[in-house]
């Protein structure tokens, strides 16, 4: 099993926040992002924590406390469904570890811990692989495609996949 853990995310993740910004990473998010609106991303992450609009953490090993990549979910309401989006990067040296599996795994326990009863999704872009089949690893169902805005003025096919709320009795 690989050992990974979730830390909120802090003033210290800036850095890490900066290592995601490759253009390898960023492909499916329309391209690597300017310094100020990484800087912006940044605020928003630790605004996420004091306002609890979100919770992004970085994601650590023993090997790496300073972070293989960054996982988070917030609210979101999709088509009148009130429910926790999620999403994740980890830095192309860490890629293929496991480390996306297992932070996911963490991830949707601490998202039931804040509201079991809210389903969670994920919205990969239909050409990225690796987040498909980490949504269908974790158990997430493919509910469809839909053309999403992100960044601003760059719209393109993303996978809905929904992990649906676990039903009395079912926790």
């Amino acid at each position: 099993m690989t050992e990974v853990s979730l830390r909120p995310w802090s003033e210290s993740d800036l850095d890490l926040l900066r290592r995601a910004n490759a253009p390898e990473l960023m492909e499916h998010l329309g391209g690597p992002e300017t310094d100020t609106q990484v800087l912006a991303r940044h605020e928003k992450y630790l605004r996420g924590w004091r306002d609890g609009s979100s919770h992004m953490y970085a994601i650590v090993t023993p090997d790496h406390p300073a972070g293989v990549g960054t996982i988070g979910f917030w609210a979101r309401t999709d088509d009148g469904r009130v429910l926790f989006e999620v999403g994740w990067t980890v830095l192309a040296a860490f890629q293929g570890r496991g480390f996306a599996r297992a932070a996911l795994g963490l991830l949707l326990d601490e998202a039931r811990t804040v509201d079991p009863s809210r389903p969670i999704a994920a919205y990969p872009r239909v050409g990225n692989a690796a987040s498909n089949a980490l949504c269908r690893g974790a158990g997430f169902v493919l509910e469809g495609v839909e053309e999403f805005e992100f960044p601003k003025g760059t719209r393109l096919p993303s996978n809905v996949w929904v992990l649906p709320a676990p039903g009395p009795g079912t926790a």
